[in-house]
C-alpha cells in the first residue's frame, strides 16, 4: 500500500519531486536543519573575531575588557578586609575599655559630704597628691627619701575647673590657714569647727572631711575627686620613659633627694618625685614647690598626650596600667571623666587654660598651734571663686 498522498511519489525522479528540489535553497541562517541543531527559538550566532584573535585570549593584540564579575569579586574582598579591621578594632577598644576599667578604685564616697554647697556651672575636679607610702618597700622608701611614716597626708591639691569660659587649675597651698568645719568622725564622735591648715583635714577625716573642707571656704561644689600616690607617680613616669625638664637653676635638696644641674634633662621616676617635693630651697617654701608642680605637670600631660606614647601600644598600655594602679577616686567617677579630667588639665598646662594659685595676702602668717602658715586674700579669693562658680571668665590673677 502507498502510503504517500494522491499526487506525490517518493521516486526521486518523479515530476513532484524534481519539482521540489528544484526550488532555491534557503539561506543558512533559515535552514530547518540548523534550527533543529541549534534548538528551537535559538538565536543565531553571535559574530565576532574568534579565540586567538588580537584583542581577545590567546591572541597578541591588547587585551579586551575584564570579564564582568571581577571588579565586585575584588570590591567585596576589600569591604571583608575593611569590615574585619573595623571589629577587630572595636573588640580591642570595648577590651581596653574593661580593663582600664577595671583597674580604677573607686573609694571615695562624696555622698558621705556633709552641708554641700548648690552645683554651680561647670565641672569641678578635686585632685590631691597624697604622701601614700602604699606600695613601697623599705628600700624604695629609703632610695625615694619619702621616710617611714604611717599613714598619709595631702602633699599638693589642685581644683580643675572645666567650664565654657576657658579651664582653670587652682593650686591649694597645703599650709593655707583655713576653717576646717564641724564634723563627725568614724567613730561617731563629733569636732567643733576650727581654725588649721588645710591638709589637717585629710589627716583627720580623709578625702571627704578634705573635700568638705574645700567647698567650705571655696563655696565650690566639688564634682569629682582623684588622689594618686608617690608608688604610683614614680611608676607613671617610668612607664613614660622619663619626663623632659629645663631647670632655670641648679636644685639640692637634702631632704626630698633633689640634685639636679640647671638645664634640660630627662627625670626618672625617683628624680621626679623629689623634683616635685623639693622646697627647702625655695624661697617661698611651699608655693615654690607649687610652681616647680606646676611645671612638672605640664611636661607631663605633654609628654604622655604625644603621639609617640598614644600611638605606641607598648608604651600606653603601661602608662595607662600604672596611672590608674594607684589611682583613687569617687565612686561616681567613670572612666570618661577621668579623660575628661586628663584632657583639661592637659590643655591648661599647654597654654589653652589658666594655671593660678589662689591668692595670698601673706605667706608667713604665724598661727596659734600650727607654726607658719598660707593666709589667703581674701577679697580676691571671693571674687575669684564667684567667677568659677558661675563659670565666669576669671579675671583675678595670683600674687
Amino acid at each position: 500500500m502507498n502510503a504517500w498522498s494522491d499526487g506525490w511519489s517518493d521516486n526521486a525522479n518523479s515530476p513532484q519531486q524534481r519539482q521540489r528540489t528544484s526550488e532555491p535553497p534557503l539561506p543558512p541562517e533559515m535552514s530547518p536543519r540548523r534550527a533543529a541543531a541549534s534548538g528551537a527559538g535559538a538565536l543565531p550566532r553571535q559574530q565576532g573575531r574568534a579565540s586567538g584573535s588580537p584583542g581577545y585570549p590567546g591572541g597578541n593584540g591588547p587585551s579586551g575588557p575584564r570579564r564582568p564579575g571581577v571588579p565586585g569579586s575584588r570590591a567585596r574582598k576589600v569591604k571583608i578586609t575593611l569590615l574585619a579591621l573595623v571589629v577587630a578594632l572595636l573588640a580591642v577598644s570595648i577590651g581596653t575599655y574593661f580593663w582600664a576599667d577595671g583597674k580604677v578604685r573607686r573609694e571615695v564616697d562624696l555622698n558621705k559630704v556633709a552641708n554641700r554647697p548648690a552645683p554651680g556651672n561647670g565641672t569641678n575636679y578635686l585632685i590631691v597628691g597624697s604622701d601614700s607610702r602604699e606600695g613601697l618597700t623599705k628600700a624604695q622608701e629609703q632610695a625615694l627619701h619619702t621616710g617611714a611614716a604611717a599613714g598619709k597626708r595631702t602633699d599638693s591639691m589642685m581644683v580643675l575647673h572645666v567650664g565654657g569660659n576657658g579651664n582653670t587649675m587652682l593650686s591649694l597651698p597645703r599650709d593655707s590657714y583655713v576653717t576646717i568645719p564641724a564634723f563627725t568622725g568614724s567613730t561617731g564622735k563629733k569636732y567643733p569647727a576650727t581654725t588649721h591648715k588645710l591638709n589637717t583635714a585629710y589627716a583627720w577625716g580623709g578625702a571627704e572631711l578634705l573635700t568638705q573642707t574645700v567647698e567650705y571656704n571655696t563655696g565650690l561644689h566639688i564634682d569629682h575627686y582623684a588622689e594618686i600616690g608617690f608608688n604610683g607617680f614614680v611608676n607613671l613616669v617610668d612607664a613614660l620613659g622619663g619626663v623632659n625638664m629645663c631647670l632655670d637653676k641648679a636644685i639640692k635638696d637634702k631632704a626630698s633627694g633633689a640634685d639636679f644641674k640647671a638645664g634640660c634633662q630627662t627625670l626618672n621616676g625617683k628624680q621626679s618625685l623629689a623634683f616635685v617635693r623639693e622646697r627647702h630651697q625655695e624661697a617661698t617654701q611651699d608655693l615654690g614647690r607649687m610652681q616647680n608642680q606646676q611645671k612638672f605637670l605640664s611636661a607631663l600631660a605633654h609628654q604622655a598626650a604625644s603621639p609617640t606614647t598614644i600611638l605606641n601600644p607598648f608604651t600606653l598600655y603601661p602608662v595607662i596600667g600604672s596611672g590608674l594602679d594607684t589611682l583613687i577616686v569617687d565612686k561616681d567617677m567613670s572612666l570618661w571623666n577621668i579623660t575628661s579630667m586628663f584632657w583639661a588639665m592637659k590643655g591648661v598646662t599647654s597654654g589653652g587654660g589658666k594655671s593660678m594659685t589662689v591668692p595670698i595676702s601673706t605667706a608667713n602668717l604665724q598661727t596659734p598651734s600650727d607654726g607658719v602658715a598660707v593666709k589667703w586674700d581674701m577679697t580676691k579669693a571671693k571674687q575669684l571663686f564667684s567667677e568659677l562658680k558661675n563659670d565666669d571668665k576669671v579675671t583675678v590673677t595670683s600674687n
